[in-house]
């Protein structure tokens, strides 16, 4: 098989190329050499129809999508491609065709008759490369490429691997956040405790029941920072009640510095989170727990 094709036309099929299957169970009784011969001829003449079929249209890379009833591509089909200078690459899982698509600016194909030369992804070189102990597939020089990046991680277990996924998938969620709602705050606990004391300050103009639920909700804020604290391994009480006393003195962005250990003011040292974060867990949360009242609300008159 091709490691190496220049100037590449690529399909990615949807159809299997190997000996058809019915829709039924059945059996085939062979008695004689010649019945035998015939049957493995005309296997060879339809996958070689197909094969011949494909590289009229000038294709020279196929991708092939994964199949569960029956074999994706045989081995006959195999040397054909290999004799006619065409890179395969097989098992292509059914959820990552769109991604490939997009990719490579091609169309999936479903069957041979659509097989056409506009469905096809162009590029400059596709080649297969050694990375690590495995080997990967590399397309460059794709002809208007969608708005896909390939990112290739490695690491020494499966461990190291998943961890590395994990911290990529946090810094694409931290982007997403911010192509949403373009504004950054400070962190560090900073705005949740700005947030608890504003509510305390205008729970103390209010009278009656509403000046408890106001305090309860300011309360509740402050366990962000008291956290932050206990995993820095930190004092929380001391902690949180010096960072309250920086904010009473009005500086807003004093917050809870992890790597020294102390309150300091977060935003000189670029600690800062999407604002996004911050009103969909405070929103969230709000709206839970308004659902709970409201049941505790339907239980006592149903009783």
């Amino acid at each position: 098989m091709s490691k190496k094709v220049e100037k590449a036309k690529i399909a990615l099929i949807e159809f299997c190329i190997s000996p058809p299957k019915t829709n039924m169970d059945h059996s085939i009784v062979v008695s004689e050499y010649s019945q035998m011969d015939r049957v493995i001829n005309e296997e060879r003449k339809y996958i070689l129809n197909i094969a011949k079929t494909i590289k009229a249209t000038g294709c020279n890379v196929l991708l092939i999508q994964k199949s569960i009833l029956r074999d994706a591509i045989n081995d006959l089909a195999l040397h054909f491609f290999s004799k006619l200078n065409i890179m395969v690459v097989k098992d292509i899982e059914r959820s990552d065709v769109e991604l490939y698509c997009k990719a490579l600016n091609c169309k999936p194909i479903a069957s041979l008759d659509n097989f056409t030369s506009d469905m096809f992804g162009k590029a400059d070189l596709v080649e297969e490369i050694n990375a690590g102990t495995s080997r990967i597939v590399k397309v460059s020089g794709i002809l208007n490429p969608g708005p896909v990046v390939s990112i290739l991680m490695f690491g020494s277990n499966h461990m190291v691997l998943h961890e590395a996924e994990r911290s990529l998938h946090d810094a694409l969620c931290v982007i997403r956040c911010l192509v949403k709602k373009p504004a950054l705050i400070a962190g560090g606990g900073a705005p949740e405790i700005a947030m608890s004391q504003f509510i305390s300050n205008h729970a103390n103009k209010v009278g009656g029941l509403l000046q408890y639920c106001l305090r309860a909700y300011a309360e509740a804020l402050e366990i962000i920072p008291y956290t932050l604290a206990e995993n820095a391994g930190l004092n929380p009480i001391i902690t949180v009640t010096n960072l309250r006393n920086r904010h009473a003195k009005g500086e807003v962005n004093a917050g809870i510095n992890m790597k020294r250990g102390c309150v300091s003011d977060i935003m000189a040292d670029d600690v800062m989170q999407p604002l996004l974060i911050n009103h969909s867990a405070i929103t969230l949360a709000t709206e839970t727990v308004c659902a709970l009242l409201k049941i505790d609300d339907v239980v006592n008159c149903m009783r």
